[in-house]
């Protein structure tokens, strides 16, 4: 590890908190960016406990901190009545309970954080404009080809890291070159200033403190404030047709408002007046197929599980990946073993997300009786009984594996 540097593809969240985890250790990183220039799509995301535990670590928390906002508390309210359904409190309960903040964020923030930190470190280098080729195993390491500007080059790798998302153009080294699958959903992102009239119809429907999902048969709208409280992030999730195998696409929100048939007045008014609207395919990838290979390969993040977002935990998935890779490589005298156990260790964590995701979809949309009993159950839960149910995914802490201990 300390004579041979750990080469990352991706420039993402994933491949920045992969390099500073390993540098945190004294080990060298190289990434390696397709894209000539390092910017990041999308708009919000939500960082939870167990995310920004490990950004602290990091010492990235901070720098984030400056333009995220803490929200006071996850709210669900009835697309149709406006009716508060649920609350979970975050703000300072959050960090009470769970000992790290919780954050909503705009991605490109976070990013920005990670590439300071990054940049500050003399055991990181980024490269953009490149692609990895070909990664062959070597008696003592890897060598990884690099095409940069049409010329090939060749570096000697102790391991090599596949952070290049969902598209990941990496997994195939590690098995079957398998694609991402199309979800079955859409999402549709805008984000609306707070200080515009579109900002105040917002807020005379639910607290901009606040991250608000909004439940109907047809649609869920999940909305919360980002870039220091400036603008509300809103994304709505419906079924829907693959648009193309890319990342997203302006286009009309007619199939977005067919969605929302009987939805409060207010609500739908909104809708019509925000936008432009970004339609996103959501791709997911078999978590099931091999992460590792023993010759010292490994893909974290959405290269190896992509899920759809119901949990709101690709970020902090992604992060974690990162994050106890680092240790379990370091702390052991085999990497291929390290790897092993790394594989199996996340994949039960992940499953367990991915099942909690599944859970909020199908609770979200429910309809009928079904919704009839759903709001039952929630108005039987305190709120601080609805955090505790939360407490196996935002209190979680990486392994000790620099003890010896999983």
């Amino acid at each position: 590890m300390q004579s041979r540097p750990v080469v990352i593809a991706g420039a993402g969240i994933a491949g920045l908190t992969a390099a500073l985890a390993f540098a945190r250790h004294g080990v060298s990183v190289r990434i390696h960016e397709r894209s000539p220039v390092l910017e990041e799509v999308g708009a919000g995301l939500q960082l939870s406990p167990n995310a920004t535990r490990i950004l602290d670590r990091l010492g990235v928390l901070d720098l984030v901190s400056a333009s995220a906002v803490r929200p006071e508390a996850v709210v669900l309210r009835d697309a149709a009545t406006l009716v508060e359904r649920a609350r979970v409190p975050l703000g300072a309960a959050a960090e009470r309970r769970w000992k790290a903040p919780y954050l909503v964020a705009h991605r490109a923030d976070l990013q920005s954080a990670l590439l300071v930190r990054a940049s500050e470190s003399p055991l990181i280098e980024i490269t953009t404009g490149a692609t990895v080729d070909t990664v062959e195993p070597q008696a003592n390491g890897l060598n990884v080809s690099v095409m940069q500007g049409g010329i090939v080059s060749h570096e000697q790798a102790s391991l090599f890291i596949a952070a290049d998302g969902v598209w990941s153009a990496s997994r195939r080294l590690v098995g079957p070159h398998e694609k991402s699958r199309f979800s079955g959903e859409l999402a549709w992102r805008t984000t609306i200033p707070v200080d515009s009239e579109l900002g105040r119809q917002f807020a005379a429907l639910t607290s901009l403190a606040t991250v608000t999902t909004f439940l109907h048969p047809g649609f869920h709208l999940v909305a919360y404030p980002i870039r220091a409280g400036h603008a509300a992030n809103l994304v709505a999730f419906t079924p829907g047709t693959a648009i193309a195998e890319q990342w997203s696409g302006e286009t009309d929100a007619g199939a977005l408002r067919r969605a929302m048939h009987g939805t409060a007045p207010a609500l739908s008014r909104l809708v019509d007046e925000a936008g432009p609207w970004t339609v996103w395919p959501l791709h997911t990838v078999d978590p099931s197929r091999p992460w590792t290979a023993a010759s010292g390969i490994v893909l974290i993040g959405d290269a190896a599980h992509a899920m759809t977002p119901f949990a709101a935990q690709g970020a902090a998935m992604a992060i974690e990946d990162a994050y106890t890779l680092a240790d379990a490589v370091v702390a052991a005298s085999n990497t291929a073993d390290a790897l092993s156990q790394w594989e199996a260790a996340r994949k039960v964590r992940v499953a367990k997300v991915a099942r909690r995701g599944a859970l909020n979809h199908f609770a979200w949309h429910a309809a009928g009786p079904v919704a009839l009993a759903r709001n039952l159950f929630l108005r039987l839960k305190s709120p601080a009984s609805l955090a505790a149910d939360m407490d196996w995914l935002y209190g979680w802490t990486p392994p000790d594996w620099l003890g010896g201990r999983l």
